[in-house]
């Protein structure tokens, strides 16, 4: 079970990020482009989920595209969702409680590297890789 603490470490361990709010919520950016926040559900949300709304804190996280939202949404809904406010956006929602660690390392990286500038991601991904044994 991944926590708001846990979010916050990954996110601030990247590259040029920042930690601020997005319409009151705690978010993170990476050069003032938001990567990672809280989302709590809105009214026209818990319409469209009905009953099975989630109640758990909810992560808003930037994929690489829609198809992205709709593999993991369709790979693991008991982790991921989304809402009609997302439709043409390539965000998707997280149950925080649901996600394991590691994949929520590698969500929050994945969504920075979507939302960073291309030379900054590149710099990061070349930093990260293992030198070459010889």
């Amino acid at each position: 079970m991944a926590t708001w603490a846990d979010v916050r470490r990954l996110a601030l361990a990247l590259p040029e990020t920042s930690e601020g709010t997005s319409w009151g919520s705690p978010a993170w950016k990476v050069r003032d482009r938001t990567f990672v926040w809280e989302r709590p559900l809105r009214r026209a949300d818990l319409e469209h989920l009905g009953p099975g709304a989630p109640d758990g804190p909810l992560l808003g996280a930037a994929v690489a595209d829609e198809g992205v939202k709709r593999a993991l949404v369709a790979d693991d809904p008991a982790v991921y969702l989304t809402t009609p406010h997302f439709d043409g956006y390539a965000a998707v929602l997280v149950r925080l409680e649901a996600v394991d660690a590691g994949e929520l390392a590698e969500l929050v990286t994945d969504a920075w590297l979507a939302k960073a500038p291309k030379r900054l991601a590149r710099q990061h991904l070349a930093a990260e890789r293992p030198a070459p044994s010889e």
